[in-house]
């Protein structure tokens, strides 16, 4: 059985700068055993306060080379104890999985659950473990309510309460990574696809099963035993016949790119050939324009064959409408279907962010333009959060956080941040809190801050030590932490978490 750190989507802690700037952009996620950490020791005291979210959320927590778990109120849930990393599948259901008797030359180990009485559940298998998923990012998650389960040396599904979702009777079950809430399943080394209720999608029959395209979560790429491929619907019926070479996953708007006799072609639902492709790759298909790729360029073809884009470019991604973002050697820019730059080739990178409908074109490490879909750049900074949900971007700026709509309007915390009980503000250089009337609630003594969490909690910085404070502006801990090495600053309570952000941990 296996275990985890747990990357939450949600969380949108505050970027420590001079950290960010002397890291790689990209982080890597590493799942390990051993955590080796400085010791930090203070004083234990329970919180008491309202969380913006009123519920309560589980982490794991390290203290005194220990692992145990708190709330998201900063109360210790389970004492820290344990020598292995206490991971938590689903932060709002307490039901934490820890990992003993772990042979490190064999990698072998056993897992157990418990409540957060600390009584051992699920007693009726000799297992428990998370189901860990990857987003595109490449940022680690657990299915939610799900348990994988071992029992007689075959595993099974149940949900937090322990109701059996499937059976023990499968070789092994594991994520379809990048698409949540789907799993595969795997019986006398065939493979099908279940899903996290327990309904079987596709039976147990193929060597292999892929996701299909991004947001097609009802399509799946499916190998049997020929090495032949196709693609089923989650209820089984095929849409396209399992006998070809290879199928690219990409979604072309019900046109499939399918290798065949060492030629790719594009085919329709039907399997009739809309146009085959002599080059060496296909990369895209969008609204009847084909991305294709001959000696590592890039460029775009018709459902016709005809070029339209000459093939040149060193890497072409479709955007919206008729522009591609393209890049010439280092440089990116944009340009439409007729081949004409729209945004200059200047740029160290670029994507398309569609939920919010901007563009984000970065021109050194940190800093970026960030343009609307007409290419008018609007703002330039940091891009720190963007929360597609809420309809928001946090850009940092001229060493303020400022916030913005996806019109690119510039707005107040209080307008953005409506669950907050205390906003950050800064006067003559230093930093403190306004309520919503903007009636001063905390001084303006701190030297660097952060706006007040989903958990009720605000980082606060004097003299290059971090502490926190409440929703109420009280003094949770005064500053003591050096987080020079985090990424990420934030708070529960009186626990900072780990420089290892991704791994979603918190110190004391």
């Amino acid at each position: 059985m296996g275990s985890g750190r747990r990357y939450d989507r949600n969380r949108q802690p505050k970027l420590n700068m001079k950290k960010v700037a002397g890291v790689v952009l990209g982080i890597a996620v590493v799942i390990m055993f051993i955590v080796t950490l400085v010791k930090l020791l203070s004083d234990s005291n329970n919180i008491k306060q309202v969380s913006n979210e009123n519920k309560t959320e589980y982490f794991a927590a390290f203290e005194n080379e220990k692992w145990g778990v708190i709330d998201s109120l900063g109360n210790i849930t389970i004492n820290p104890q344990y020598d292995e990393m206490i991971t938590i599948p689903d932060k709002t259901i307490p039901v934490f999985i820890c990992t003993y008797d772990v042979n490190y030359e064999t990698l072998e180990y056993k897992t157990k659950a418990i409540n957060e009485k600390g009584e051992e559940i699920f007693l009726n298998y000799e297992g428990v473990e998370g189901l860990i998923n990857e987003d595109e990012s490449g940022n680690i998650f657990y299915e939610k309510n799900v348990y994988k389960v071992k029992k007689d040396s075959k595993f099974g599904l149940i949900d937090g309460k322990g109701k059996e979702i499937l059976k023990c009777e499968y070789d092994d079950i594991s994520t379809l990574t990048g698409e949540e809430g789907t799993l595969l399943i795997t019986q006398n080394n065939n493979i099908g696809l279940a899903d996290t209720y327990g309904n079987i999608l596709i039976k147990p029959e193929y060597t292999d099963i892929q996701k299909f395209g991004n947001g097609s979560k009802n399509k799946y790429i499916v190998k049997n035993s020929d090495n032949k491929y196709g693609i089923l619907l989650s209820d089984s019926s095929v849409e396209i016949e399992i006998k070809y070479d290879y199928i690219k996953s990409i979604d072309g708007n019900n046109l499939y790119a399918v290798k065949e006799d060492d030629m790719w072609k594009v085919i329709n639902k039907d399997s009739t050939i809309e146009v085959s492709i002599n080059y060496d790759d296909v990369s895209d298909i969008k609204n009847d324009y084909i991305v294709v790729e001959d000696n590592n360029k890039y460029g775009l073809i018709n459902t016709s064959g005809e070029e339209v884009i000459p093939v040149e470019y060193d890497d072409l991604k479709y955007i919206f409408e008729e522009n591609y973002i393209a890049r010439q050697g280092d440089k990116y820019g944009i340009i439409n279907i007729s081949n004409e730059t729209v945004v200059e080739f200047k740029y160290n990178n670029m994507r398309y962010i569609d939920g919010a409908g901007v563009l984000i074109a970065d021109t050194d490490e940190i800093n970026s333009d960030i343009m609307n879909k007409n290419f008018e750049v609007k703002i330039n900074g940091v891009l720190s959060d963007i929360n597609i949900e809420k309809g928001y971007m946090k850009i940092r700026q001229d060493e303020d956080y400022k916030y913005y709509n996806f019109r690119l309007e510039e707005k107040k915390n209080t307008e953005i941040l409506t669950k907050n009980t205390i906003f950050l503000d800064k006067k003559d250089g230093k930093y403190g809190y306004i309520n919503n009337r903007g009636e001063v609630v905390v001084d303006y003594i701190y030297d660097d801050a952060t706006e007040q969490n989903q958990y009720g909690f605000a980082s606060v910085n004097k003299n290059g030590l971090w502490g926190s404070i409440d929703g109420n502006g009280n003094v949770v801990l005064e500053p003591k932490y050096d987080l020079k090495n985090n990424i990420y600053i934030d708070f529960i309570g009186q626990w900072h978490i780990s420089a290892d952000a991704n791994a979603n941990y918190y110190i004391k």
